[in-house]
């Protein structure tokens, strides 16, 4: 691809001489497992996001399911959540033994649709997992509302939100507990698998950190089931590089969403992201929908042209097999045939920009 849907090229030249010494100090200090570095992050991100506790684990799915049991949620509980996501966030309420429960979104942000929450909750619900999607915060003030009336946990997906706000405030530090994921391709992207979890809760936050080790506070003293999640120590040292970088290259994402709506603004066919005035969009997928056509067609007519693009997602998570569901959700069923993310990256140039938008206006013959 000429323009690919993604890329760590720039970003890696960048940085590679500053992250490989980094990498040659770990191994040189021969701590690969729950090392200095883990720690280090984990303080310089807790002060980054202005949160008590951060808790670097193996992966984003990890950080899900570890948080749900750390809260308490298990077998025969009820988690409500949207079914427009990635398959870990109803994956990690399932894997603990409780049932997702699947609202609905709201048309123009892809979040839920807080308004059909209340509708939902029975005497099984036990906590509410919002999606801040593609970059977007959910709209958190009404959920935590319902979370209080109701004596409910609230465990944000914030995989694909580092650096969001909402109302000035860091996704991820607003619900009970935060889940992130540094899987390469994020906004804060390791160079493998890596997660967070965060919370101001010092119950959550002491289970969680037995969790992630096997259940043990101290080493071979293992008090409860857990888990191997523990944060390489290279990647910690690799995020610890790149987390003095997000502002600036969350910025570059929000220039680039800026060039897309001069070059696309006014096309009849596409509906580009839409920001509320709450929250600060940091733009980890540049999602659209397809409103003319035929979504699947301009997907291949940009690769004709060397373009590349992604579906997020094309199968709402109710209708994959393990769930199965007949159920009532209609954006959620009419937007997996209609969204389309363009390519998006930091360092990506208004002239790229302007070729996918010619090949879009191409499409459309406009």
């Amino acid at each position: 691809m000429r323009i690919p849907p993604f890329t760590t090229e720039v970003e890696t030249k960048i940085l590679k001489e500053e992250i490989m010494q980094e990498i040659e100090r770990v191994i040189d200090s021969g701590k690969f497992i729950m090392g200095p570095d883990v720690k280090a992050f984990e303080e310089e991100v807790s002060e980054y996001l202005g949160v008590k506790h951060a808790i670097g684990v193996n992966s984003g799915t990890d950080a899900l399911v570890i948080s749900l049991l750390a809260a308490g949620i298990g077998e025969g509980d009820e988690v409500i959540t949207t079914s427009f996501t990635f398959f870990a966030t109803a994956e990690a309420i399932s894997q603990v033994g409780a049932t997702p429960v699947f609202v609905d979104i709201e048309e123009d942000t892809y979040n839920l649709n807080v308004s059909l929450i209340e509708e939902k909750i029975t005497q099984k619900t036990k906590a509410i997992i919002p999606v801040h999607l593609y970059g977007q915060a959910a709209d958190m003030d009404p959920i935590m509302d319902l979370a209080s009336k109701y004596n409910l946990k609230v465990i944000e997906d914030v995989a694909q939100a580092f650096g969001s706000l909402y109302k000035e405030r860091q996704v991820g530090t607003i619900g009970d507990a935060g889940c992130y994921s540094f899987f390469p391709t994020k906004n804060l992207g390791a160079y493998g698998d890596g997660g967070l979890i965060t919370t101001n809760d010092d119950e959550i936050a002491e289970k969680a950190k037995m969790l992630r080790v096997h259940g043990a506070k101290k080493k071979y003293h293992n008090e409860i089931l857990g888990f191997n999640s523990r944060l390489d120590s290279i990647q910690a040292a690799i995020l610890r590089v790149k987390l003095r970088k997000i502002d600036e290259w969350n910025e570059g994402r929000r220039r680039v969403d800026s060039y897309y709506k001069k070059y696309l603004g006014d096309i009849d066919g596409i509906i580009l992201p839409t920001e509320r005035n709450f929250t600060k969009h940091v733009h980890h997928q540049y999602t659209t929908t397809i409103t003319k056509g035929n979504r699947d067609e301009l997907q291949n007519h940009l690769k004709e042209k060397g373009i590349g693009s992604m579906v997020y997602y094309p199968i709402p998570v109710h209708k994959l097999p393990l769930y199965d569901l007949d159920i009532d959700l209609p954006n959620t069923n009419k937007l997996a045939d209609m969204v389309l993310s363009l390519p998006i990256y930091p360092h990506m140039s208004e002239e790229d920009v302007k070729e996918v938008a010619e090949a879009i206006k191409e499409y459309f013959r406009y």
